[in-house]
């Protein structure tokens, strides 16, 4: 117990920093944290301001419990995910928590509290049992609705209601919605795992009689599941599990659950699938009430969530409504999305049928269904008289933007809404910049990532798949946590990951794991076992993950040297390699230029470096010196099979460049310089297009930076011709696509078969334009110290990113105006920065507040192309770069400038007046000459 006084009074001679309200784990609940499945939940707060100078040194936890509090102080400076100081909670108990801290004398004033509530945290404190239905139900029937009618007592102070199922399921108490979940209770790897939800229903219960109903649709359990066409997976039987407590004034606890005194009757909708969409015929009444089963489950594999649910978190309204030529009523919501439309109809005949088919494109003025494969994304209605009626699919999800209707003559735009579904993140990640489509590609990487973090993240939302593919979150994690607080997410992400890890060590290839495949290695998707869980400690500070994550990271480092054998060269065997290089042929996702031995050889030397980390960080030395071992053993393997003494790298890809510089794996500076030497002329060559995928994508920006040539980096990163990032934006695009040329500049679909156009991989440069363009990065984990170091360019005259830290708000912005830079740094109370001012030879270090420099503009005149300017020296004169392509094309010797550019390949060192003859030896084009004018004129103006 605490002997100072809770609210004594005092006179302070400076303000003191009062914190925020405290959170509990990675909950991110606006108000009670309900059903948390810990009894010992870690705490973490905000101190929105404070003197300057202040520094916490204490900290004092009060819990308020069963009317009794207990003050916990604790001399520290910690304040993000700190231990549970009090008694464990017991399940289903409730604590009001609250915190105060201190600085060099007094103490702040208590926080305001907050509650946390304790879940079922054992198998044996569930009394009631899952539930069948009997007769109706099986597998093509009508979703079946199964309830039980419960006797409560008076005096009602308190009502929980524990909840989960096979399938998906919509609970309603007396008629009323419960809670404001959809396709709940989401998918896990159910064999292992399966979540129930915890719900408040004191204002919908009653004393006497109440009606407790269950709408279970086939969702992910039983529902169509993979490109293979395959359903039930998990099982046949949907089912449901449902206990309600209702605690009365006189404190005694009232326990009702799902039982053999329950029944079910069919609904009025008729099919149901998370890939082909729902029908409802609206003429059905309520079937007759049938039997159900008691199901033998295991209720071990019940766990609380760890994330926020899935819920409606945006409405869209119709922007435009047209006719296609094939005389199709098509309507446009403006933005391609996840979640599905909710109609309004009126004036009908019983028996009419309204039908919505959706997609994310047009082609020749049609819906484009092609991406969706066999997936029909269809939703229909059986109308059951003219009287107004407003249509929704609560059972299923598309990813679209379009939608065709039938069946409603007098369609209007006031009539129809798009319901934007997907798990309910915090928003905790901005960038703006003074370039706009490079704003409206962020903007495309923020909805991608919406539509695909679905309850699992997965690669995309609308075809006969929508799987939580492993490389896909792997290469994307860093920027999906500074976009919104994905800790709790990724957090039961990998619970997932390391229950469907094989005995081998193996990932699978998509988790939940519903390929089942017999050793699934493969580089860059296993990683996610390794990567993903240290970018969460980077991003939080949560040492705990990495101690429950170890044993799945070790299995993972463990199979891949495994693979690798004694020369410790994972060579050979089936790879995914650099996914969806540009290079590769649309029939042929494999062809990558970068050789995938490299690639998975590579991914091994840095794995193995961050579970040495991980060891260290949780204490076990030894383990840690093991693997940094092991590392540095297969770096020198990488240097010696795959390098040259000139820093070349075998395959001579963009790709495996950025791997070794970006992770270490060159051991000389002059083959470092060398190396990023040649990736700036593969850059060059290739006409400032990216010519990676998956794999080196994310890396790209970085290694052409850190190797000095920023300039290219942003050359690369403002491009718009295809395939570039801004190349999709400049053709539409509202979403980020899988391929750079998903849809062709004339308009066409990709003919590959795999051609998504929301697909959050390639969107993962997002975390370099918060990290060097505006300048946002983490330091030391959590954001205890930021990093600012912006990088300016001549391109951008300003650049800002804001992040929600565990600390709170941090922000960079720079402008560049009148031949001076002006830098805007704001730093959270708890944190440090470092900051690199332009212009200035060490960082500076700053505490919390607002900080403000004003700094030369390196950029301020612009730079003249040299008189005896080479070829290389020319492109990446940008003016001059563009001039010369522009006069290349006018005169017919080239399409575009990327055609340019690779006929200059080998020309590089040239004189740029040699331009013409290298790229149109004479007698070659009739043009050449003209071309040669006004090159001339050009470098000698």
């Amino acid at each position: 117990m605490s002997n100072v006084a809770a609210d004594s009074p005092r006179t302070p001679a400076t303000p003191l920093a009062t914190p925020s309200s405290p959170r509990f784990e990675h909950r991110t609940d606006a108000g009670p944290v309900l059903g948390i499945g810990t009894a010992t939940p870690r705490l973490s707060w905000q101190v929105p301001t404070a003197a300057d100078g202040y520094e916490q040194t204490a900290y004092e936890v009060e819990i308020l419990t069963s009317g009794t509090a207990e003050a916990h102080p604790v001399e520290s400076s910690e304040q993000v995910l700190v231990p549970w100081p009090g008694e464990p909670l017991r399940s289903r108990e409730s604590a009001q928590v609250r915190v105060r801290v201190r600085g060099d004398s007094d103490w702040s004033d208590w926080s305001e509290p907050a509650t946390v509530e304790a879940g079922l945290l054992g198998a044996d404190d569930w009394t009631a049992r899952f539930v069948s239905p009997r007769e109706i139900g099986a597998v093509g029937s009508p979703a079946p609705v199964l309830g039980g009618v419960l006797q409560l007592p008076e005096g009602i102070s308190r009502a929980r209601l524990y909840s989960t199922a096979h399938g998906i399921y919509l609970p309603e108490l007396n008629g009323e919605r419960v809670g404001q979940d959809e396709l709940a209770p989401g998918w896990t790897a159910y064999q292992q795992r399966l979540r129930y939800q915890t719900y408040d229903v004191t204002d919908l219960v009653r004393a006497g009689e109440n009606r407790l109903e269950f709408l279970v649709g086939n969702g992910w359990y039983r529902g169509r599941l993979g490109f293979h066409g395959k359903n039930s997976l998990y099982g046949d039987r949907l089912a449901v599990l449902a206990q309600l407590e209702v605690t009365t004034t006189d404190g005694e606890v009232h326990v009702f659950g799902s039982d053999d005194t329950w029944t079910a009757h069919e609904s009025a909708i008729t099919a149901d699938d998370l890939y082909d969409g729902q029908s409802t015929d609206l003429r059905r009444v309520a079937g007759q009430a049938t039997a159900v089963d008691v199901l033998d489950a295991d209720l071990n594999l019940l766990g609380a969530p760890d994330g926020p649910p899935v819920r409606v978190t945006d409405v869209l309204p119709a922007v435009e409504i047209t006719t296609s030529p094939a005389g199709k009523t098509l309507v446009d919501f403006g933005q391609n999305l996840v979640g599905r439309v909710r109609l309004k109809v009126r004036g009908g005949s019983v028996g009419d049928e309204v039908v919505l088919r959706h997609a994310e494109v047009l082609e020749n003025g049609e819906l484009g269904v092609r991406p969706l494969r066999t997936a029909k994304a269809t939703d229909s209605y059986i109308l059951a008289g003219p009287d107004e009626v407003t249509l929704d699919s609560p059972l299923t999800f598309h990813g679209f933007r379009y939608a065709e209707v039938t069946g409603v003559p007098d369609l209007r735009k006031d009539d129809l809404e798009a319901v934007v579904i997907n798990s309910d993140l915090r928003r905790t990640g901005w960038f703006e910049s003074s370039h706009e489509l490079l704003n409206r590609f962020h903007d495309n990487v923020v909805w991608g990532m919406r539509g695909n973090f679905v309850d699992v993240p997965t690669d995309c939302p609308q075809r006969d798949e929508r799987l939580g593919w492993t490389g896909d979150i792997q290469v994307f994690s860093p920027t999906a946590s500074f976009l919104f607080d994905t800790a709790g997410f990724l957090t039961g992400w990998l619970a997932d990951l390391a229950a469907e890890q094989q005995k081998d060590g193996s990932v699978p290839f998509v988790v939940p794991d519903i390929l089942r495949q017999a050793g699934p290695a493969t580089a860059a998707w296993g990683d996610a076992a390794t990567i993903v869980p240290w970018v969460i400690y980077e991003r939080t500070g949560d040492v705990a993950l990495l101690a429950r994550q170890l044993p799945s990271m070790r299995a993972w480092v463990d199979r891949m040297a495994d693979l690798a054998g004694n020369d410790l060269l994972w060579a050979g065997g089936f790879q995914f390699g650099d996914w969806l290089d540009p290079t590769a042929p649309p029939e042929n996702p494999f062809r990558a230029k970068a050789d995938p031995d490299v690639i998975a050889t590579a991914h091994l030397a840095r794995s193995a470096e961050v579970v040495a980390q991980a060891a260290e960080l949780v204490g076990d030395a030894e383990l840690a010196r093991e693997y940094a071992d092991l590392a540095a053993r297969v770096r020198q393997a990488f240097a010696a099979e795959y390098t040259t003494d000139g820093g070349r790298v075998l395959s001579d890809a963009a790709t495996t460049y950025a791997l070794a510089l970006q992770w270490a794996l060159l051991p000389t500076d002059e083959q470092r310089r060398r190396a990023g030497e040649r990736l700036a002329d593969l850059v060059r060559t290739a006409g400032f297009r990216i010519s990676t995928g998956f794999v080196g994508t994310p890396l790209m920006a970085d290694a052409l930076a850190d190797s000095g040539h920023p300039d290219l980096a942003y050359r690369l990163l403002l491009q718009t011709g295809c395939p570039s990032w801004l190349y999709a934006v400049t053709m539409g695009a509202t979403t980020v696509w899988e391929r750079w040329d998903s849809m062709l500049p004339d308009g066409s679909i990709n003919p590959g078969q795999m051609t998504s156009f929301n697909h959050y991989a390639l969107g993962a440069v997002a975390d370099w334009m918060h990290r060097r363009v505006a300048g946002l990065a983490p330091g030391d984990p959590g954001y205890r110290t930021i990093v600012v170091r912006p990088l300016l360019t001549s391109q951008l005259t300003s650049a800002a990113a804001k992040h929600l830290t565990p600390y709170g708000e941090a922000a960079v912005s720079w402008s560049r105006a009148d031949g001076q830079v002006r830098l805007s740094v704001t730093v959270p109370v708890g944190s440090r920065a470092e900051v690199h001012v332009p212009g200035e030879s060490a960082p500076i270090s700053v505490g919390h507040g607002t900080h403000e420099w004003t700094a030369d503009d390196p950029y301020a005149v612009a730079r003249q192309l040299p008189a005896d300017a080479s070829i290389r020296q020319l492109m990446d004169h940008e003016a001059s770069w563009d001039a010369v392509a522009t006069a290349a094309r006018n005169h017919e010797i080239v399409t575009d400038d990327a055609e340019l550019a690779a006929r200059l390949e080998r020309y590089l060192d040239q004189p740029a007046a040699q331009l013409v003859e290298a790229i149109s030896p004479r007698g070659f084009s009739p043009t050449a000459e003209a071309l040669q004018a006004e090159l001339d004129g050009l470098l000698h103006p």
